[in-house]
């Protein structure tokens, strides 16, 4: 990290100039505040629950997320500033307040930029880095990011720190902090050979503290290298995706883990579209789970268990976000299948709906059960009562089976359902140039 600092200092002190000295044309001063809010009720019937709970399976709740957008332009400069409340009605404290986003970023005019502050970011199809804005806390990161924007090429260079407090003594140990890394620095690059074909690398080198021992402050470096690719002909598209994960996670344990993606989508008229898609990401080999009443263990020599830390898991793995946001018992992950095939239909402009399912199925054999952990059924639809004013609806149904009560430690897994109504208004106050 120390090292990659001061060529990224220089890469943000070279685009100021850039910025300041290029002979950018004289464009005026440009002021935007918009905003948006939501609020969703949900009905969940039929949850996993644990140990611990009251036997009670089935809970309603309303939440709400208002976010206040201020975005500034004038030549190579730009601004943004999104404050934002969010919380579940009733809660105690009434939710809470956070800066959503807040950065600075320079432009010059031969494509070089440089942006500092908390910011969120989009990557592709999102999956390994994403906002995830479907939460009430969307993922956001307190990050430099410099590079350019050249004809066909993108090269995007992050790097971000994370810290606890501006200690002066024990300063360097993070722990509960706002992201779940303490370091990362990021290389990322995209071409464009023709309009109707793109394709990305990436690199990532993310730091984890080592948590049991504070006076030992030992940070471990884990490391993500892969690729992405969109071919898009016509009413086709088409993306797929590789990578795999290496290096230490947090406990110091050795990691080997992969992932890869295939998603198909077909525009058959402005009013259907099919999509279909699999993907497979590896699974924590010997996975055991004890019996409930039992306590089983097993020594773990290295971390099979692809992990998309700063992904947008609601889009990608059920609706119900049993995977990847849930954990299993005892921490370990058998991997994840998931085929799926679906449509949209829009019968009119304001109206759509929406179908999925989900086959789902670990990667790796548990003891005594299938592979298969359940069927999924996801259906929503959307109506745009006003250009900014939607109203959406959703319901999923899942299926499990015994393997599915054997990871979650539960007996009810065959009836499971969610379903949301949520209203989403997000207007733009006023715009003014000048």
């Amino acid at each position: 990290m120390k090292k990659a600092l001061p060529f990224l200092v220089l890469l943000l002190v070279a685009a100021t100039a850039s910025a300041q000295n290029d002979s950018v044309p004289a464009k005026p001063h440009s002021f935007t505040v918009s905003g948006q809010h939501w609020s969703r009720g949900e009905i969940r019937d039929g949850a996993l629950p644990d140990e611990d709970d009251n036997g009670v399976d089935h809970a309603y709740f309303l939440m709400s997320s208002t976010t206040l957008r201020f975005h500034y332009q004038y030549k190579g400069l730009e601004v943004k500033i999104s404050p934002r409340h969010s919380g579940v009605w009733g809660a105690a404290g009434g939710g809470s307040f956070s800066l959503d986003e807040g950065w600075v970023a320079l432009h010059s005019r031969i494509g070089f930029f440089a942006q500092i502050g908390r910011q969120k970011l989009f990557y592709d199809d999102l999956r390994i880095i994403g906002a995830d804005d479907w939460a009430m806390a969307p993922i956001k990161h307190d990050v430099l990011k410099t590079g350019f924007e050249i004809g066909k090429h993108k090269l995007h260079l992050l790097a971000a720190f994370n810290q606890n407090n501006e200690n002066t003594n024990g300063g360097t140990f993070y722990k509960d902090g706002g992201q779940p890394y303490k370091s990362m620095q990021t290389a990322w690059y995209h071409f464009d050979p023709i309009p109707q074909l793109g394709g990305s690398l990436i690199f990532m080198n993310v730091g984890m503290q080592h948590l049991p021992s504070p006076e030992e402050n030992i940070t471990f470096y884990q490391q993500l290298y892969g690729t992405f690719l969109d071919w898009h002909p016509r009413n086709l598209s088409v993306q797929a995706s590789y990578y795999r994960q290496s290096g230490r996670d947090e406990w110091g344990i050795s990691i080997r883990a992969w992932m890869t993606s295939l998603e198909a989508l077909w525009k058959i008229n402005p009013r259907w579209q099919l999509n279909s898609g699999y993907f497979h990401m590896s699974g924590d080999e010997d996975f055991f789970v004890p019996m409930a009443g039992s306590i089983g263990l097993i020594q773990k020599t290295s971390v099979h268990g692809f992990n998309p830390i700063f992904g947008s898991h609601h889009k990608f793995y059920g609706a119900m976000d049993f995977f990847y946001v849930t954990t299993y018992y005892g921490g370990n992950t058998p991997g994840l299948q998931d085929f799926h095939l679906g449509a949209q239909w829009k019968p009119i402009d304001p109206l759509s709906f929406k179908a999925k399912y989900h086959l789902l199925a670990t990667s790796v054999k548990v003891e005594d059960v299938s592979l298969i952990l359940g069927h999924e059924l996801e259906l929503e639809t959307a109506w745009q009562i006003l250009p900014d004013v939607s109203l959406q609806a959703g319901y999923t149904f899942m299926k499990g089976t015994s393997t599915m009560e054997r990871l979650k430690r539960t007996s009810d897994r065959n009836n499971l359902h969610w379903g949301w109504l949520m209203l989403v208004i997000s207007p733009e106050f006023f715009s003014v140039k000048y």
